[in-house]
């Protein structure tokens, strides 16, 4: 099928509630009967809160790729480069426990260290704030993990841009709903692995309608596409950012959004964020602020500027808010 938008541009261990799941046999259930492809132990050094530190790469309530199941168990897909996979992560007297299904499962548990941030290093950061030194003391186990799949992270973040984030996690369920295969293994009812780049491509121009979201961000995401190998062997953070911003429709917010989970950087700041700069203004000035004032009071954090901003959503202080609340747009009745 030909893109309907035309060939491409440009250049190149916290406890929350359970997630909602669909009605069926419970994922515990149904995992105790069905043995893993592939298991792995592993025990990290210092403190680590798998919640926290997965939570990033779950796309509100309902995501078909992540899951929380009563257990505590966090349920996760991947398509790997070695093709689709499950991953079911647990932790217990300090030990992780995770499991895999599918022909990425090897890939999954080989990566598992990097994706709960054992690559993550904090020397050169000094909480010299009260604000952030409380969120720092009070959550240990924070760490900026790194997935390694960058379309996995670039596709949400480009249908976040400009719009109400439940505007956009709605399109992304939608999409991965309809064009994910099922979920390898035992994973809990109606999990969803991320579509292949040429999945992606050739959606057709109403199931993005229908999806709710505009042309501009569908063109966006399929232009990504077709540059997909190109991005996800991007060496570093930095190769990356340059590749990214040469496409058309990404910019630095989206950049920093999808190198904060793919690669793992402490410093990726979101500027351009609707949120960020009045809750780090207001968590270490008490008053408001914009990107460049931002950037001002972060400076002394430079390395870790995205880690600081992490802790400031956990235990900073958000103004009050003034003005209505945006409104949801619905492009599916036009």
């Amino acid at each position: 099928m030909n893109p309907p938008y035309g060939p491409p541009s440009g250049g190149p261990a916290g406890i929350a509630a359970p997630e909602p799941r669909a009605p069926g046999v419970p994922a515990e259930t149904r995992a105790a009967s069905a043995p893993p492809a592939a298991e792995r132990r592993w025990r990290p050094e210092g403190s680590l809160d798998v919640l926290l530190t997965l939570r990033p790469h779950r796309r509100g309530g309902g995501d078909p790729t992540w899951r929380r199941t009563p257990d505590g168990a966090i349920w996760r897909t991947c398509r790997t480069p070695d093709g689709p996979g499950t991953l079911r992560v647990g932790a217990r007297g300090g030990e992780i426990l995770a499991s895999a299904w599918g022909r990425g499962a090897p890939w999954l548990l080989e990566t598992l260290p990097s994706l709960l941030g054992a690559d993550d290093d904090v020397a050169g950061f000094t909480p010299g704030h009260g604000v952030v030194r409380d969120a720092a003391r009070r959550h240990p186990g924070l760490r900026i993990g790194r997935t390694s799949r960058v379309l996995e992270a670039l596709v949400p973040a480009v249908l976040e841009q400009k719009v109400v984030l439940e505007e956009a996690r709605r399109a992304w369920r939608w999409l991965v709903s309809r064009y994910g295969e099922p979920a390898p293994g035992p994973a809990p009812e109606g999990m969803r692995v991320f579509p292949a780049p040429e999945v992606w491509r050739s959606i057709p121009a109403w199931d993005w309608h229908r999806a709710g979201a505009e042309a501009v961000r569908a063109k966006t995401v399929m232009n990504a596409a077709w540059h997909a190998e190109k991005l996800e062997a991007a060496a570093g953070s930095a190769e990356l950012d340059r590749l990214l911003r040469a496409l058309p429709g990404i910019g630095v917010w989206t950049s920093a959004e999808v190198r904060q989970r793919s690669h793992g950087d402490p410093d990726a700041v979101s500027v351009g964020d609707y949120h960020l700069p009045s809750l780090v203004g207001w968590s270490l000035t008490g008053r408001r602020t914009d990107d460049a004032g931002m950037l001002r009071l972060l400076a002394p954090y430079r390395g870790h500027r995205h880690r600081v901003g992490r802790l400031l959503a956990l235990g900073g202080e958000r103004p009050p808010a003034r003005g209505p609340r945006a409104r949801i747009r619905d492009y599916r009745s036009f």
